[in-house]
Order: structure tokens, then C-alpha cells, then sequence
């Protein structure tokens, strides 16, 4: 019984959530998205940019899925724990992604191989591409929370 059918008032500092985690599943679907782009960008890159615009290409589709994989995880995670946590990590773990990605971008922006312009396209379109493509993948329903589920 939960603390709702007990006459307790549910408290978001002790609240967890219980059951499968939809954001797991919906990142999943975006990184496997992002590999079957990925040839795609880097060959463009390439080709704009030459093979230093392909490895920065590459290097720049690996953060975002990175930033991803990160962030549902860190949402699963502490969702199991308290809500407040989750809320905290969302709010946070943004930032400290973020600053991830522009230690990241900071620690190779003098190398010989990084085209500084071809990654800060590449992760700037991937990841607004990638949303943009979940979208559509996306069940906007409590019913079926994450993905929709297959058409028979």
C-alpha cells in the first residue's frame, strides 16, 4: 500500500518511483538513432572539412551520445532513490554535463586533428536533430510512457 491509501501525505523528499524507466528505453532508441546517422555526419563533415572535420565529426556524434546515455541514467537512477534527488540530478546533472562537454570540447581544441568549427556543428545539430527525431517516436501518454508502442 502506498503512503497515499495509508492517510499519510506523500512527501517528494522519500517518494521513489517504482517500475520500469522510460527514459532508458527512449535513450536507447536515440543512441541507436545516432549510430545509423553517425556514418552519414562524419562523411559530411569530411567533406566540408576534410579528414580533420571527420574526426571531429565522429568525436562530436561520441559526446552527444554520450550526454545522453548520462543523462537517463542519472534520471533512472535517482528516480529509484527520492524524487526530490531526481529532481536535483535533472537540475545539476544538466550543468555538470554541460561543463563535461566543454572540458571535452576544451581538452582537444588545440589538437592537430579537430576542426573546431565541423564539432561544434556536429554536436549542436546531432543533438537537436536526434530530439527532434525521438519526437516522433515518443508517446506523449501515462498510458504508455516512452515509446509508443508498435502498430500491429
Amino acid at each position: 500500500m502506498n503512503d497515499l491509501q495509508n492517510g499519510q501525505q506523500a512527501d517528494a523528499f522519500t517518494t521513489a518511483l517504482q517500475g520500469p524507466a522510460p527514459e532508458v528505453k527512449v535513450t536507447k532508441d536515440m543512441v541507436r538513432r545516432g549510430l545509423i546517422v553517425a556514418p552519414l555526419l562524419i562523411v559530411v563533415c569530411g567533406f566540408i572539412w576534410g579528414m580533420h572535420g571527420a574526426y571531429s565529426g565522429a568525436y562530436g556524434i561520441a559526446l552527444v551520445l554520450i550526454n545522453f546515455a548520462l543523462a537517463a541514467a542519472l534520471v533512472a537512477t535517482t528516480a529509484r532513490i527520492s524524487l526530490a534527488l531526481m529532481m536535483g540530478a535533472v537540475l545539476f546533472g544538466y550543468l555538470i554535463r554541460l561543463g563535461l562537454i566543454f572540458l571535452a570540447v576544451l581538452l582537444v581544441k588545440d589538437s592537430g586533428w579537430i576542426s573546431l568549427p565541423a564539432l561544434g556543428t556536429t554536436i549542436i545539430v546531432s543533438h537537436l536533430g536526434l530530439l527532434v527525431w525521438e519526437m516522433k517516436y515518443v508517446a506523449l501518454s501515462l498510458a504508455h510512457p516512452g515509446l509508443k508502442p508498435a502498430r500491429p
